[in-house]
This record gives C-alpha cells, structure tokens and sequence, in this order.
C-alpha cells in the first residue's frame, strides 16, 4: 500500500471516530482494517496532540505521516555489504566456516551486519549463481570425468572413411579448471590413459573421482555397492583417490562435468564445427589453445578465471602425483595347472611347484602390463615374468620347478610314460615324443594328460591306433590325435590292414578281349 492510500486511510478513521462516533470494530470494517490497527492509529492521534479536524497544514501527506510515524522517516544507516563472491570461494577453502568468515568481516566493518543477517543475506546472493555453481565443493575434493556426446570429425586421408572423435573431459570441483581431450573410442584403455593424462596436466589427484557409469569404469552399478573395473580401481589405488561414481540416471551428481560438457560445446566443438581433420594430433593441436582461454575467462559472476581460482585455492589442496605415472593394466583369472604354469593371452607363465598343491580347484589372478605379467593369489603377487607376445611357448622359471617330481609332485615323465603304456606301445612312444620336444620334460605335461583323457571318450584300441598314426606323419601333438579320432582316420588304418578277399564269380565280369 502505498503513504498516499494510507493516509487517506488515516483520515477517514479519524473521521468515522471523532465525527461518526462509530467503536474501532465497525471503524475496521469499514476502512478493511483490524480492528487493533484502527486503535493503534486512535492512539498515534493523541500522542501526537492533532485534534479534531486535522489543522490545514496537515494536508499534506508527508507531513502528516513524519507525525504518526516519526521513527520510520529517520534513514536507517547503510551497513558495508561483504564481498558475496569472496565469500563464496572462501568457502571452497577446507575448514572455512560462515562464523570464521563473518567474524573477518566484523573486524574490518564493526558497524557490519550481524551473523543471523550476514547468513540471511549469502543465502539470498547463492541463488544467484548458475544451478553447476551452487553445488558446494571444497578445494581438492572432486574431480568430475565423463565424454561428451558430440564430437568433431576425422576423415581417413587414405580411404576417405569419417570418424567420430568424442572428447573426454575432466573438471575439478572447487575451481572449475577443465581438461579436455579427443579420442575415438571409449574403452577401458582410453578411459583410463585419458585420467592419467588429466591428472598429469592439472598437477595434483583430488580426493574423490566422480564418473559416469560407463562399462569402462563400472562393471555393476549400484546405488550402494558399485563394482568398479579392476584396472580402473587400481588406477585409483596408484594415485591415492577414491571412485565414488555417480548415481544412475542422476545427472545431477555430476553437473560440474555436465556444465564442462556444455562450455566445451559452445568453446571448442562450436569453434570447430566446420573444420575436417585428417590426424588425431591435428585435432590435439586445435583444442589445446581453445582448452587454455577456457580455462583464462572470467567467470561473470566470480569476476576470476578457473586457471586464477585454481592457483588460489585448489591447487595446494591437492594430493601431489605419485613418482612414476600408472601403467595401463588388464586383469585375467587362470586355474594352475600341474605342469605348475598358468596360460595368459595363449602363452603359459610358470609358477611356483607349490602353488600347484592345493590350488588346482582354485583361480590365480593375473595382472598384465605392457612389459610385465604378474601373478596374485588373495591379492598378493606370488610371481612376475617378463611379457611374452610368443603364442603358445612357455616362459619357465627354473627355480619354480621342483628338485624331485617323486619328492615334490605328483606326476613325472616316467610316470606319464608308463600309464601311456598300459594303452599301447604308440601312445607311450607319442607322449615320449611330446616331452622330449620341450626345453623341460613338464612342459609337456599338458599335452600328454590331454591326449592320455581322450581315454574317456574313446575306446583304448582306437587311441592306440590314431597315435600310432600321428606318428607316422609326424603330427606328435594333442590336436592331432583328437582330430584322427573325430574323423574316425584310425578306423581308415584297421581297414587297410586288413587281408583282401577275392570277388565271387558272377555274369557281369569281362576278361581283357571283351575291350578289344
């Protein structure tokens, strides 16, 4: 309501009271108000001494209202406004209270506003921010990581084939400092060579990591207990983080790395949009400078860039790289086998003899570099070889093998031998053949027990005659013996050895003059 219907108001209760004689109830209903505001106004009127009729120079509103309400024409003092912007990145600050921050401001501004009020007004300025900026982020907290959906294009000089190069993107909580790279792909090694290469250029690790839940990184969602990839999660362990992906479907969790997706839109992939690129390190070479003056504009509302907030605020916060960076790991699972080795990307590694003991039910992890295959039992490396890309070979250990099969283990040459022996004289020969072919009799093993359980499936005579067969043309090895028996060869051998009969007389036979 504004002075000028209030004091109309003002007169015409006065009017109704002095002239009409009407009680403040009716007074009230009359002028819509309560009735203890029409008595308050009755009282205003006789502290004030005005009378009845009101004097001429009452006329005026201004004058009239500065009588009845004297207090509310005095100009209240102004009281210095904090600087909500600073406030609000102090706050990112670890252990960095409201309290702290208002007793700063008391001590420069004595005259200030009160904490309840100091509280009231930051709360009211907050909203005023974007919804990504609301969020509340301590300094070295989260680092956001996800792929954006569009992309720029690459063509295959070459064949003339476009591809789509997405771009992975990683921003941290407090500052908002962004990294942005291309890729092709979105597979775990991308995925995880792209936060190496993250971590690398921001020069710290955050505390918590924050994803989606891509296949790359999350093997099972879950709102409690995600299962993360084994290589993702020991990248993790490597630079000290924790993995705290994002709820399915809440987008919302990850609205810094949304808002980085969005900004990277509009400031790289818009820049780009008609730009065809023949090379990836083409494509590296145009973000790398658009990636910088993203990171060196001045955020409207912070009046700072993020590289600025990033060197105030986040960047000692952070925890500091390990020494060597993490190399890019697979995880696979294998059963020992007797011959103490284990199979890995189809070459065999050895283990200790007494691994084997005990573990043959049992499932070894396997860890595998570049350069290094690495073998886990509960966690605990057990053995590592150097990485063979030889397919089918074996990779020994001499000291993995035991000094006495009869002492150590349960199996040796000479018993392998005699139990081909008790099928038939070529098979003993055949697994002879097997060992004897292998830098170490063990290594044979495998090979021998395959081609010794065909037993199951085959009758003894037929085993017999298909290795005395593979033997014959040469063929020692477990895959031959099973094909021979597959196509029934052995059954082509039993009849060729046997005697030829003569044809019965009949009127069909010709002698040489019928084709003369």
């Amino acid at each position: 309501m504004t002075a000028r219907a209030t004091c109309r108001k003002l007169r015409e209760v006065f009017r109704l009271h002095f002239e009409k004689k009407l009680s403040s109830r009716v007074i009230g209903k009359n002028c819509r108000l309560s009735p203890s505001t029409v008595q308050d106004y009755l009282a205003r009127h006789a502290v004030a001494k005005l009378g009845w009729p009101l004097a001429p120079a009452l006329d005026d509103d201004a004058a009239l209202s500065e009588l009845l309400f004297p207090h509310e024409h005095h100009p209240k003092p102004v009281r210095p406004e904090p600087d909500w912007a600073t406030v609000y990145l102090e706050l990112r600050r670890k252990h960095v209270t409201k309290m702290l921050l208002w007793q700063e401001y008391r001590e420069t501004h004595p005259e200030g506003y009160e904490y309840s009020q100091f509280c009231e007004r930051y709360a009211r300025w907050v909203p005023t921010i974007s919804l990504t900026m609301r969020q509340e982020h301590i300094a070295g907290e989260k680092l956001f990581v996800d792929f954006s959906g569009d992309g720029l294009t690459l063509v295959d000089p070459r064949t003339g084939e476009c591809f789509k190069v997405k771009l992975f993107l990683a921003v941290l909580g407090a500052s908002n400092l962004t990294y942005v790279e291309p890729v092709l792909d979105e597979a775990l090694p991308t995925w995880v060579g792209c936060h190496v290469r993250a971590l690398n250029y921001i020069g710290g690790v955050a505390r918590i990591t924050v994803p989606d839940n891509l296949k790359s990184g999350v093997s099972k969602p879950d709102l409690y207990e995600p299962v993360l990839n084994p290589t993702y999660a020991e990248w993790a362990r490597h630079y000290g983080t924790v993995i705290i992906p994002a709820r399915v479907r809440k987008p919302r969790d990850k609205a810094k790395v949304e808002q980085g997706v969005l900004l990277a839109s509009r400031w790289i992939l818009a820049v780009l949009r008609n730009r065809l690129f023949s090379s990836m390190e083409e494509i590296r070479e145009a973000i790398r400078p658009l990636l910088e003056k993203l990171n060196n504009r001045l955020m409207r509302k912070l009046k700072k860039s993020r590289r600025q907030l990033f060197e105030e605020t986040e960047r000692q916060a952070l925890l500091p790289l390990p020494e060597q960076p993490y190399e890019l790991a697979q995880w696979a699972t294998a059963r020992p086998n007797i011959d103490y080795h284990v199979q890995y990307d189809d070459h065999y590694y050895s283990i200790p003899h007494t691994l084997v003991t005990g573990l043959a039910d049992r499932r070894l992890d396997i860890r595998a570099t570049e350069t290094t295959v690495e073998v886990l039992y509960n966690n605990v490396r057990q053995v590592s070889h150097q990485r063979s890309y030889e397919k089918h070979k074996y990779t020994t250990v001499t000291a993995h093998m035991p000094r006495s099969h009869r002492e150590q283990a349960e199996w040796t040459p000479s018993r392998i031998v005699n139990w081909a022996t008790s099928v038939g004289p070529s098979a003993a020969l055949l697994v002879a053949e097997l060992m004897a072919r292998r830098p170490h009799p063990e290594q044979g093993f495998r090979s021998c027990l395959g081609v010794l359980r065909l037993r199951k499936t085959y009758p003894d005579d037929r085993l017999e005659r298909a290795c005395a067969r593979a033997l014959r043309h040469r063929a020692c090895s477990y895959k031959s013996v099973q094909a021979i028996l597959k196509h029934n060869l052995d059954r082509q051998d039993e009849l060729s050895d046997a005697p030829q009969g003569t044809l019965p007389n009949h009127d069909n036979i010709r002698d040489a003059d019928y084709y003369r």
